[in-house]
């Protein structure tokens, strides 16, 4: 079984340390890092090493990149065509460290090709560095940048390169993560921790591709129900009629299966209105949870994006409608235009409907009367409000 690969890419002599402990770190994971010094990467005699380095990043799994005091040696012109450079300039907002390209390190190079590959990239940049950079982007505009000695970095004249760089990566539009650290342990924490969160992601997003396939399997068993229902219940001459029914007056019929109306025929005969339809199922009342007095804002404020409406009945219980006012007005519009149908064609409409699994419809019954909730809601805002005020 292979095991992920892992690329590490920096300057080796300044940080020949924690290239040696990383590696133990990286293999007592169970992974494989691959590591220009201890010559896990193939040197095809045939081109320059440097393009050795950048082809076998496109191979790798995962790159982890560490910035430290060097710039490293600047890359040969054969590395360079191994990479495109004009296509990188979409995927950061700060793109100066590509205008020069013959100012480019290998390194550097390395995790180009990452990018341009697709390869993740965790960037972990030594704190003196970091501090530096801070320093540099607050005055690199002044005069003053050019008097300004950054002493984590080992040679100046290569500074606005390391930090221009760094920029690149932090403005990325994607994968931009970059971790400051002062020693190795901080290094391992962050991978083991990012490597664990990622493989528990990547778990879940099975389990959701698992669900999503149950979820269209059902729906395309859900569109053949429709298609034989349609196909069975309607002759030549209204077919486009009803089918366009069938679509158009789900959501409606969802609503009033959900009012357990005790006579279809109230739907399918007649012209009957919406207020006919509200007074048959002995709706009295309607409330908009938006409407709420002030001291409970708190109900208010959660249903936020997911609005209420309240159906209260004559007896006092009510029905949760979990929608907007709109949504509420526009099935009043759709209950007219159901009406304007034939009767054949409304009946039709229903039972092909009916043949269908349906989910869960908007409506909620509550059994109990709607001033004793009312009066629940009065009661926990009583003990919301403190927090809030804290807040």
């Amino acid at each position: 079984m292979a095991g992920l690969k892992v690329f590490v890419s920096s300057t080796c002599y300044d940080l020949s340390v924690v290239r040696s402990q990383l590696r133990i770190f990286i293999q007592n994971l169970g992974h494989e890092p691959v590591m220009s010094d201890y010559n896990d990467i193939l040197y095809d005699p045939r081109i320059h090493t440097h393009s050795s380095c950048v082809d076998e990043v496109a191979s790798c799994d995962m790159v982890v990149l560490i910035v430290g005091q060097r710039f490293g040696g600047k890359t040969v012109p054969e590395a360079l065509d191994k990479i495109d450079l004009e296509s990188l300039y979409s995927e950061s907002k700060s793109t100066e460290s590509l205008k020069k390209k013959e100012n480019l390190s290998v390194t550097q190079l390395e995790i180009l090709k990452a990018v341009e590959s697709g390869v993740p990239v965790l960037t972990f940049i030594d704190n003196g560095v970091w501090h530096d950079h801070a320093t540099y982007e607050k005055n690199k505009d002044k005069e003053i940048i050019s008097n300004i000695e950054f002493s984590s970095i080992q040679k100046q004249d290569t500074a606005i390169f390391i930090f221009e760089f760094i920029n690149f990566l932090r403005h990325r539009a994607r994968g931009n993560s970059v971790f400051p650290f002062s020693k190795l342990q901080d290094v391992e924490e962050i991978l083991r921790k990012q490597w664990s969160s990622l493989f528990q992601k990547l778990l879940q997003e099975q389990r959701n591709r698992v669900v999503e396939g149950k979820r269209i399997d059902n729906l395309s068993d859900q569109f053949e129900d429709l298609k034989t229902a349609i196909l069975t219940s309607i002759g030549t001459s209204n077919e486009k009629e009803v089918a366009r029914g069938v679509v158009r007056f789900r959501k409606l019929m969802d609503f009033v299966r959900g009012l357990g109306l005790r006579d279809m025929n109230f739907m399918l005969q007649g012209s009957n209105t919406w207020d006919d339809l509200l007074h048959y199922v002995e709706i009295d009342e309607i409330v908009d949870a938006a409407n709420f007095p002030e001291e409970l804002h708190h109900q208010r404020r959660m249903n936020g994006q997911r609005a209420r409406m309240y159906l209260i009945k004559q007896d006092r219980t009510f029905y949760e409608l979990r929608t907007s006012p709109d949504f509420f007005h526009g099935l009043a519009l759709e209950w007219e235009a159901f009406m304007e149908m034939p009767e054949e064609t409304r009946g039709i409409v229903a039972d092909a409907l009916g043949e269908m699994r349906m989910g869960p419809g908007p409506l909620r019954y509550i059994r109990e009367p709607f001033e004793e909730q009312f009066d629940k809601w009065r009661h926990q805002e009583s003990f919301l409000r403190p927090d809030d005020k804290n807040a």
